[in-house]
């Protein structure tokens, strides 16, 4: 049985946030129209490593199958470009390319963002808890605690350092946010959505002609057992080969959906 408490927190947080369920059909009934099916479509996600984001990995593949993993911590695409290069190449002929990405931030049965119930674990959790470890980052180098990093020169911890140096830019507006737990994963998707645009763009020639590509970028948000996770859409767009915009399908995601 749901949480009525998460449910109410989630839609109060993250207006117009939707249960992934409802994502994944909205999306599928949105790119069926556009060409898109099981057969045609090679879906790839960029959704954070932690065990607690793959439902909606589960959801989406029930419309398209097993998916291209791009992600890494914080959900960031850290495959690069190198990795839609190779995804764009598992494209089924004639067929097209379904990327769909998002940070994630946990709301625990308490009504508390950036908290989550684990199985096995008597406490809640952080979540996500590199994005937590970034802001941190982002507080002590506002605060002249420690240096601002220059560039990323180890591999052991390669992608934390680059997550938190990404976070910079945003530490103003995290400082002067009402509840920084809560802006988090929206500054952390402003970062996230033109580093995957980039990616995009570079390697989007590698798309046969004529695929096309559509993005759905949002916030996942995490919810204990019993309660349907949600999901707060950004973007849905329909990119050619050339990474030009082809056509906005946001209005396809609100709930409930745009008058025609």
């Amino acid at each position: 049985m749901e949480n009525p408490k998460v449910v109410a927190k989630a839609q109060a947080v993250y207006p117009g946030c939707i249960r992934t369920g409802d994502l994944a059909a909205k999306i599928h009934a949105a790119l069926v129209r556009q060409g898109f099916d099981k057969d045609s479509t090679q879906l790839a996600t960029s959704l954070s490593c932690d065990e607690v984001t793959r439902e909606l990995e589960r959801q989406l593949g029930g419309y398209y199958g097993d998916h291209f993993s791009m992600g890494g911590l914080a959900g960031f695409p850290f495959g690069g470009v190198s990795s839609f290069k190779a995804m764009a190449r598992h494209i089924p002929v004639g067929g097209n390319c379904l990327i769909v990405y998002a940070p994630q931030v946990g709301i625990d049965s308490k009504g508390e963002v950036g908290k989550i119930e684990r199985v096995g674990k008597t406490e809640s959790s952080p979540c996500c808890e590199c994005s937590i470890a970034a802001h941190e980052f982002v507080k002590k180098v506002m605060a002249n605690e420690v240096e601002t990093p220059g560039p990323v020169t180890s591999p052991l911890d390669a992608q934390q350092t680059w997550v938190g140096s990404m976070l910079l830019r945003h530490g103003i507006r995290l400082q002067q946010a009402a509840d920084p737990s809560a802006e988090l994963p929206l500054a952390l998707f402003d970062c996230m959505d033109e580093f995957m645009k980039k990616i995009v763009k570079a390697g989007c020639n590698e798309v046969p002609s004529p695929g096309r590509i559509a993005l759905v970028g949002g916030i996942q948000i995490i919810t204990p057992p019993g309660t349907a996770d949600f999901f707060l859409p950004m973007t849905f767009e329909l990119r050619n080969n050339n990474a030009e915009l082809q056509e906005n399908l946001m209005d396809f995601l609100l709930d409930p959906p745009a008058m025609s």
